[in-house]
C-alpha cells in the first residue's frame, strides 16, 4: 500500500493523539516517519483515492491537530508516495530547506480573501461615475430602448467600464490589506471572483487583517468580500 502524506514538521514537535485517523473508509490510522530531524505525518493510502468530502475533511483535521502544537508544512490533498522509505528519502534530501521553511512559518497562518462585485451595485456605480454612459442610457430609454445594435453597443461599453472598475477595486483591496500581513501571494483565477489573495500573518495579528476587511467592506459596499481562515499556510509552502 502506498503512503499518504499530510504534512512535514520538525522532529520531536509532533504529539498526535493515539486514536487520530485520517483518510480512508474506514479511516486509516495516522503515524509519523522520522528522518534528518524532521517528521512526516502520514497514513496508508487507499487504492482508490478520490477528493470526497469525508477525506478532504479528514486531511484538514490532521493538519489542524498537528498545527495546534507545532509549525508544519502542509501538503495538498492527494500527496502520495510509493512507500515510507520514499518519504524518508525526500526528508533526508531536502532537510535544510524544510527546516528553513518551518522556522519562517512558525506561529503563522494563512488567510485567503476573494472579492467580487455585487452586480446591481456596481452597475449603478459605473453609470453614476460615467456621464457619457448615463446620457446614453437615458437617450436609449427615451427612444424605447434603442435599436438592437444600440443596445449591443451600450452593453459592450458597460462591460468595459465594469472591467476597468475591477482593476481599480483589485488594487484597492490589495493596498488596504497588504500592510496587515507579512507576505502576500496572488492565487489562481477563479470563476466569479476578480481578486484572489492569500496573506501570511502571525496568529496574534490576525484581527488586524479582519478589521481591515471590515473597513474595506464599509468603504466599498459594491464589493462582496469572502474571507477564509485561519488556514495552514499552503500558499507559502514550497515542497
Amino acid at each position: 500500500m502506498s503512503t499518504y502524506v499530510y504534512c512535514i514538521a520538525r522532529g520531536g514537535d509532533v504529539d498526535l493523539p493515539e486514536d487520530l485517523t485520517g483518510i480512508g473508509d474506514p479511516p486509516l490510522p495516522v503515524r509519523q516517519l522520522e528522518q534528518a530531524g524532521l517528521t512526516a505525518v502520514v497514513s496508508d493510502c487507499p487504492d482508490r483515492l478520490r477528493p470526497k468530502r469525508r477525506d478532504l475533511l479528514a486531511h484538514q483535521r490532521v493538519l489542524a491537530e498537528v498545527g495546534r502544537k507545532s509549525a508544519a508544512l502542509p501538503m495538498r490533498f492527494g500527496s502520495v508516495a510509493e512507500a515510507d522509505d520514499d518519504v524518508r528519502d525526500v526528508l533526508r534530501e531536502h532537510a535544510d530547506g524544510y527546516q528553513e521553511q518551518l522556522q519562517r512559518l512558525e506561529g503563522r497562518v494563512e488567510y485567503n480573501v476573494k472579492a467580487a462585485h455585487q452586480q446591481e451595485a456596481v452597475l449603478h456605480l459605473v453609470l453614476a461615475q460615467n456621464p457619457d454612459l448615463r446620457a446614453r442610457a437615458e437617450a436609449d430609454r427615451s427612444n424605447g430602448g434603442g435599436t438592437y445594435e444600440e443596445r449591443l453597443r451600450f452593453g459592450e461599453l458597460v462591460a468595459t467600464a465594469v472591467r476597468e472598475r475591477e482593476t481599480v477595486d483589485a488594487e484597492a483591496v490589495r493596498q488596504a490589506l497588504e500592510p496587515a500581513a507579512e507576505s502576500l501571494r496572488v492565487g489562481p483565477e477563479s470563476t466569479g471572483w476578480f481578486v484572489n489573495l492569500s496573506f501570511l500573518i502571525a496568529q496574534p495579528r490576525a484581527e488586524r487583517l479582519l478589521t481591515a476587511v471590515r473597513r474595506l467592506a464599509d468603504e466599498r459596499p459594491h464589493l462582496e468580500l469572502r474571507v477564509n481562515g485561519p488556514l495552514p499556510p499552503y500558499s507559502f509552502t514550497d515542497i
